[in-house]
């Protein structure tokens, strides 16, 4: 079973100061950041970034809860297996995070924190154990089917769909994870940050998790992932009664206003902060007015 190339974290360590974990799950390490103590915070983290995405909120946060930030397997400090040892499915995914809630013993009280696949995945055990979550905080994800009928952007078309293209650009020259850099941050990234954000891509058996979740997005009823997700859409309603913080970027080439509207449309009670000038990656445009905003939610809506 090979399991990747080791990432070194020397380069960022500055800005990613955490105690790692890990889960032994299926033979795999399944790695995870535990910091602080209280009502547990709960952070998914969506492709291609990990756990250090989450950084700032961790530091921010972990004084008064207990922020629990795992790495899907494939991405960050987790195991990077092929794809004999672990299928890279949606299904997989909600499953791991189960487990990892599950070891941690977080029964209730558990806020949620997601984005990109993120939404998906934690939203997915979240309609499964409603009893488990008080309140949520959403970044720039989906959880439901793409309104409206839209399309997939041509740029993950691509990725998915034409295999002799996508997998020497994503696994050979590291593309996907690379191009979000330019492409999902509207500001300009300082060496540190992109280094911290590409370090867990360093080779191409590391890569291989950035393209299967492109190759995972359930577009059609036969894709493996789609039955997940429109059960997802379908019991979604039954979490739009918890408090929930929506923080979005005005400027993001896939959920763009769109997908904030069915977001709104679905959960109309959230409180929306939509912020002009920030893309995909909205934590890290924006971090220093998404970080109060967050902890000032948590101290309005005690659990």
């Amino acid at each position: 079973m090979k399991t990747g190339t080791p990432v070194d974290i020397k380069r960022f360590r500055h800005l990613y100061p955490f105690d790692s974990h890990y889960l032994k799950r299926n033979g795999l390490r399944y790695h995870y950041l535990d910091q602080g103590s209280g009502d547990p915070v709960v952070m998914v983290h969506g492709n291609p970034t990990w756990s250090f995405y989450f950084r700032e909120l961790v530091k921010a946060l972990s004084p008064r809860f207990r922020t629990v930030v795992p790495d899907h397997i494939g991405c960050g400090l987790s195991d990077k297996p092929d794809t004999a040892s672990y299928s890279y499915r949606a299904a997989d995914r909600v499953a791991d995070l189960e487990a990892l809630l599950d070891h941690l013993q977080l029964q209730e009280k558990v806020t949620l924190v997601v984005h990109d696949w993120g939404g998906a995945i934690g939203l997915a055990l979240a309609v499964k154990y409603p009893e488990r979550f008080g309140r949520l905080v959403i970044l720039n994800t989906a959880a439901f089917l793409p309104p409206h009928g839209k399309r997939l952007p041509w740029r993950l078309k691509i990725i998915r769909s034409v295999e002799p293209l996508a997998v020497p650009a994503v696994l050979g020259l590291n593309l996907f994870s690379r191009a979000a850099l330019w492409m999902a941050a509207r500001k300009k990234l300082t060496p540190e940050v992109r280094t911290g954000l590409t370090a867990p891509y360093n080779s191409w058996q590391n890569r291989l998790a950035t393209l299967k979740f492109v190759q995972d997005i359930p577009v059609a009823e036969s894709d493996p992932s789609y039955a997940l997700v429109k059960h997802l859409d379908q019991r979604l309603s039954t979490l739009a009664h918890l408090p929930t913080l929506i923080c979005w970027g005005a400027e993001d080439f896939v959920f763009d206003q769109d997908y904030l509207n069915e977001w709104l449309r679905r959960f109309p009670m959230a409180e929306s902060h939509c912020f002009p000038g920030a893309g995909h990656y909205v934590l890290e445009d924006v971090p220093d007015k998404i970080v109060p905003l967050v902890a000032d939610f948590l101290q309005r809506h005690p659990l």
